[in-house]
C-alpha cells in the first residue's frame, strides 16, 4: 500500500526536493544566513583577504567544482519529465509490474541526445540520438537505454572504444567536431563490414531529425521477458511518435547549426511548455524462446533488426513528456542510466554488445558522478526506499541506522530480509550455459551486408538521394584516397546503383573486396575480409521509410507569418485562429521589431527578418496586403524577404501567398517551377486555407526537391 501511495505522488518525484528563493533569506550551504555578499573579509579594506573567510572560500570552492566531466558520447542532452501509461496487458509474456495491469502510469524521466559531439555542439549533427529512459516504477528504478536507430556500429563492446575514438575529433588537432566526416571514422568503418548496416541508417534522413519529438525510439538490443511461470520471449522495444518521423535537409540542418544550435532543445522545452505534450506508442516485438533460431540472422546480432512483417509491433502503451526539468544541471546532467537497471520480469540476453554495457555504465558514473553514491541524487532515486548493508561512500546522503553493515547477521535482527520470488524478488532466467573459453565471433553474425540492402532498398526515391548525397559529402571530407576506395568497395555489396553514384562524384573506380566464407582468422587483414552475402528474407520493409509515417496533422508544426505594414489584418487573424486550433504555433516576422499597423490594428513582431530564418519554421505564410508586399520588396527588405521565400522552396515547405502578395511570388524563385506543386498555395488562384493546413501536415514535398533546386 505504501508503494502504491508513494506510486501516485510521483509523478512531480523531485518535488520534495526542489527548492525556491522566493522570499527567502540568503544562507551558505550550512544554512547560516549571509549578512554581505558582497565583500570578502580584509584585513582593512585594502587589506590582504583572510583566510577565515568561510563564506568566501565555500563559495569559490562550489564554483572551481560547478562542472562535472561531461559524458564521452552522448555529452549534448534534453531531458524531460513525463508518464508512461499501460494500455494493454504483458502480464502473459513478463512479470514486470508496470507492463502489467492496464491502466498503471509510471513516471518518467527521459535524456535525448547526441553521441558525438561534445556538450557545447550542435543539435543538428549527423549522428545517432540517444533515446534514453528511466521508469520509476514500484519495484525499483528500470532504464531503457535507446537509440534513435535500432541497430549498432558493432557486434561486440571490445571495439566500442575503438568506433569512438575514430568519430571524435581525431587526436593531433582536435578536428572536426561532432562530425564523422573525416579520415578516422571512415578509416575505420572501412575496415568493419559489420558497420554497414548502420552506416545506412547514419547516412540516411533518420540523423538529421526534424525535432527530437519527430523520431522514434528503439531498444537496440533483444532482451528477455519472463512470465510468472517463467517462460521466456525475447523482445525488441519500440517508441512510435504520433506526430510521425520527419527529418531535415542536410543544407537545412547547416544553416540551421548557424541560426540556432539549440533548435531541438529549444523545440523540446517549448513544446512541453506550451502544452503540446509530446507522445509516443510503445511497442513490443515478441519471440518465443524456441523461436530463436527460426530467422535468417540472430537475434544476439545488435547490428539487426527484426524486419516489422515478420514480426509486427505490438502497441501497448503511451509515453507523454508534460513536463520540463526545474534545472538542467540537477536532472538532466546528473540523470544516470544503466542498461542492467531491470525490474523483475525482464532479463538480458547474451548479446555481446549488451553484456559490455553492463559492465561499462557503472564505471562510467563513478567517473562522471564522483562516487559509488549517485543512486541518491534526487533524479536517480528509485520510488521505493532503498534498503540494504551498503554504508559510506563519497557523498553518502542517507543515514542508515545502527550498527549492521553486513550480511547475514542475528544482532540486526537478520535485517534486511532476502525477498523470495513471491515477494518480488529478482531471480535471472535459469539456462544452461557451456562451451569452449574462445575469443571468437559466432558464425551467425558474419552477415553484414543483408539488412543494410534491406534498409537502402526500403527506401523513397527521395531518401535513396539523400542517402547517397551524405555518402559522397562524408567521404569527399576524407583525405586518403584509399579510405574512399576501399568504402566504395563496401558500398558494392549493398547496391550497385548506390556504389556507383557515389564513387562517380569521388573519381574512385568500384571494385568489389574480398569475401571469404569463414570466420576471421586472428591474423587476417581487416581490409581483405568480407562476410558472406545472403538476399534477405523481406526484401522491402515499408517501416523503415520516414514516407510511410504519420503526414496527417500539424500539431505543434512551427509556421511563420511574414508581414509587414498594411497588411490585412483580418485575414492574418482568422489563420491564425484556424492554425493554432489545428494545434500548430504561428509566430509573426516582420521588417523590424517595430510594431505592425494592420489594415484593423498593429500586432508586435516575434522576429525580424534578420533575427531569424527559414530554417526555423516548418512552413511560411506571406500575409495578404499589397501594401505590405510592397514594403517587403522595398530596397531595404527585397533581399530578406526573398531569401526567406527561396530558402523555404528548397527546402520543400508549404508556403501560402495571401492575396495581393504577387510581387513576391513573381519575384522568387517559384515563379520558375515546372510542376504542379501541392505545397505552394495562392490565394488569389483559390487556394484555400484547408489545401495550406494539409500541405503543412505533408511535412514536404521531397519528390519534387530535384526540380525545385533546378
Amino acid at each position: 500500500m505504501k508503494n502504491d501511495t508513494q506510486n501516485n505522488k510521483k509523478l512531480g518525484q523531485l518535488d520534495a526536493y526542489s527548492t525556491s528563493n522566493e522570499n527567502e533569506k540568503l544562507t551558505t550551504n550550512q544554512g547560516i544566513r549571509i549578512n554581505n555578499n558582497q565583500d570578502s573579509l580584509k584585513a582593512g579594506d585594502r587589506g590582504p583577504t583572510l583566510l577565515e573567510d568561510f563564506i568566501l572560500r565555500e563559495k569559490i570552492t562550489h564554483f572551481d567544482h560547478e562542472r562535472i566531466p561531461e559524458r564521452v558520447v552522448h555529452a549534448r542532452g534534453s531531458g524531460a519529465h513525463g508518464v508512461f501509461k499501460l494500455n494493454k496487458s504483458l502480464s502473459a509474456y513478463t512479470k514486470a509490474k508496470f507492463l502489467s495491469k492496464v491502466g498503471t502510469e509510471t513516471p518518467v524521466f527521459v535524456r535525448f541526445s547526441t553521441v558525438a559531439g561534445s556538450k557545447g555542439s550542435t543539435d543538428l549533427a549527423r549522428d545517432v540520438r540517444g533515446f534514453a529512459i528511466k521508469f520509476y516504477t514500484e519495484e525499483g528504478n528500470y532504464d531503457l537505454v535507446a537509440n534513435n536507430m535500432p541497430v549498432f556500429f558493432i557486434q561486440d563492446a571490445i571495439k566500442f572504444p575503438d568506433l569512438v575514438h575514430a568519430v571524435k575529433p581525431e587526436p593531433d588537432n582536435e578536428i572536426p567536431q561532432a562530425a564523422s566526416a573525416h579520415d578516422t571514422f571512415w578509416d575505420f568503418i572501412s575496415l568493419m563490414p559489420e558497420s554497414s548496416h548502420m552506416i545506412m541508417w547514419l547516412m540516411s534522413d533518420r540523423a538529421i531529425p526534424r525535432s527530437l519529438r519527430m523520431m522514434e525510439g528503439f531498444g537496440v538490443h533483444s532482451f528477455k521477458f519472463i512470465n510468472e511461470e517463467g517462460k521466456v520471449h525475447f523482445v525488441k522495444f519500440h517508441f512510435k511518435p504520433k506526430l510521425g518521423v520527419h527529418s531535415v535537409a542536410w543544407d537545412e540542418a547547416q544553416r540551421i547549426s548557424g541560426v540556432d544550435p539549440d533548435f531541438h532543445k529549444r523545440d523540446l522545452w517549448e513544446a512541453i511548455e506550451s502544452g503540446a505534450f509530446p507522445e509516443w506508442d510503445f511497442g513490443v516485438q515478441l519471440i518465443p524462446e524456441e523461436d530463436e533460431h527460426k530467422f535468417d540472422f540472430d537475434l544476439l546480432d545488435p547490428t539487426k533488426i527484426i524486419p516489422e512483417e515478420e514480426v509486427p509491433v505490438q502497441l501497448v502503451g503511451t509515453l507523454t513528456l508534460n513536463r520540463n526539468p526545474e534545472n538542467f544541471f540537477a536532472e538532466t546532467e546528473q540523470v544516470a542510466f544503466h542498461p542492467g537497471h531491470v525490474v523483475p520480469g525482464i532479463d538480458f540476453t547474451n548479446d555481446p554488445l549488451l553484456q559490455g554495457r553492463l559492465f561499462s555504465y557503472t564505471d562510467t558514473q563513478l567517473s562522471r558522478l564522483g562516487s559509488p553514491n549517485f543512486h541518491e541524487i534526487p533524479i536517480n532515486r528509485s520510488l521505493n526506499t532503498v534498503h540494504n548493508n551498503q554504508r559510506d561512500g563519497h557523498m553518502r546522503q542517507q543515514i542508515a541506522k545502527g550498527k549492521v553493515s553486513y550480511e547475514p547477521n542475528s544482532i540486526g535482527g537478520g535485517c534486511p530480509f532476502q525477498a523470495m520470488m513471491s515477494e518480488g524478488g529478482f531471480t535471472s532466467q535459469e539456462e544452461r550455459v557451456s562451451g569452449e573459453k574462445v575469443r571468437k565471433r559466432s558464425q551467425s553474425f558474419v552477415d553484414h551486408y543483408s539488412q543494410a540492402k534491406l534498409f537502402y532498398n526500403s527506401q523513397s526515391g527521395p531518401e535513396q538521394v539523400h542517402l547517397q548525397n551524405a555518402l559522397v559529402f562524408e567521404l569527399s571530407k576524407v583525405t586518403i584516397p584509399e579510405i574512399r576506395e576501399r568504402m566504395v568497395g563496401q558500398l558494392a555489396f549493398i547496391d550497385d546503383t548506390l556504389a556507383n553514384k557515389v564513387a562517380e562524384k569521388l573519381g574512385v573506380k568500384v571494385k568489389k573486396l574480398k569475401q571469404p566464407n569463414q570466420s576471421i582468422p586472428a591474423d587476417a587483414d581487416p581490409a581483405e575480409l568480407q562476410s558472406e552475402e545472403r538476399e534477405p528474407k523481406t526484401k522491402v520493409s515499408k517501416a523503415l521509410s520516414m514516407e510511410n509515417t504519420v503526414k496527417d496533422t500539424i500539431k505543434s508544426r512551427k509556421i511563420g507569418f511574414i508581414a509587414a505594414n498594411g497588411a490585412d489584418g483580418s485575414l492574418l487573424n482568422a489563420l491564425k485562429t484556424k492554425l493554432e486550433a489545428e494545434g500548430a504555433k504561428v509566430e509573426l516576422i516582420a521588417p523590424s521589431l517595430a510594431l505592425i499597423k494592420t489594415t484593423d490594428g498593429s500586432l508586435v513582431p516575434k522576429h525580424s527578418l534578420t533575427s531569424t530564418a527559414s530554417v526555423c519554421f516548418d512552413a511560411l505564410y506571406i500575409s495578404a496586403g499589397e501594401k505590405s508586399a510592397q514594403e517587403l520588396m522595398g530596397s531595404e527588405n527585397k533581399h530578406l524577404s526573398l531569401r526567406f521565400i527561396n530558402e523555404a522552396y528548397k527546402h520543400c515547405k508549404a508556403i501560402y501567398f495571401g492575396a495581393g502578395t504577387d510581387i513576391l511570388y513573381d519575384n522568387s524563385n517559384i515563379a520558375m517551377k515546372q510542376h504542379e506543386d501541392p505545397a505552394v498555395v495562392m490565394e488569389k488562384d483559390g487556394g484555400s486555407d484547408e489545401q495550406f493546413i494539409k500541405a503543412v501536415a505533408a511535412h514536404r514535398v521531397w519528390e519534387l526537391e530535384q526540380e525545385r533546386n533546378r
